[in-house]
């Protein structure tokens, strides 16, 4: 069991997922949000059939499966269908979260959570150690997600306002990495932060 847990979360395009690929390169272990979000939808599990109780049918692909796109595009904008899908998935999500966290060999854990600031901070999620802020100007989200997604300047700025804002994410943080340069940048990053977390794991109790 990981003596000390550490969230990493940040905006869309902020390059969380590089971090984390950083912090498992180094043999650390990672529990994703996207694929806690995954699992508790698969059928068979009661979210997938909360959601159909709440949104119809229509929630569903031919396969029986979530139709992610078609929920995505139906939340977006719709702050009341929004709340409700999150109701739904996000106490799910932090209890295969926290499993996964017990479960995790090694020193520390790395905890991947986007829609950490969103999906209520340190008051959801009061078993998390630190918290890992990857933080980039909007102006370079923007790029990233024009380049990466293809998208045109005006829906990157809506997926971007659609999210905490800076200063919300930037509040919770214990560490920061400031990502907007090269990966090598972020890669140095992380190995000053993962000597950091190993010196707080060999200081912390073993855990019960």
């Amino acid at each position: 069991m990981a003596r000390v847990i550490v969230a990493v979360t940040g905006g869309v395009a902020s390059g969380k997922s590089a971090a984390t690929a950083a912090f498992a390169s180094r043999g650390i272990a990672v529990a994703d949000a996207d694929i806690a979000a995954r699992s508790v939808v698969a059928p068979g599990e009661p979210a997938l059939a909360e959601i159909v109780a709440s949104f119809g049918a229509g929630a569903l692909d031919a396969d029986g499966q979530l139709d992610r796109p078609a929920m995505r595009a139906r939340v977006f904008g719709d702050p009341s269908a929004r709340k409700a899908l999150e109701a739904i998935l996000h106490p799910r999500i932090r209890e295969w979260l926290q499993a996964a966290c017990r479960d995790a060999a090694g020193p520390y854990v790395v905890v991947a959570i986007p829609l950490l600031a969103e999906g209520g901070g340190r008051a959801a999620y009061p078993w998390l150690d630190r918290i890992l802020v990857v933080d980039v100007p909007e102006r370079v989200q923007r790029q990233r997600l024009m380049r990466r997604d293809g998208v045109d300047a005006a829906l990157a700025e809506r997926m971007i306002a659609a999210q905490a804002t800076r200063p919300q994410r930037l509040a919770l943080a214990d560490d920061v990495i400031v990502n907007d340069g090269p990966l090598s940048a972020l890669e140095a990053a992380v190995a000053r932060l993962d000597g950091r977390y190993r010196g707080f794991a060999a200081a912390a109790p073993v855990p019960a």
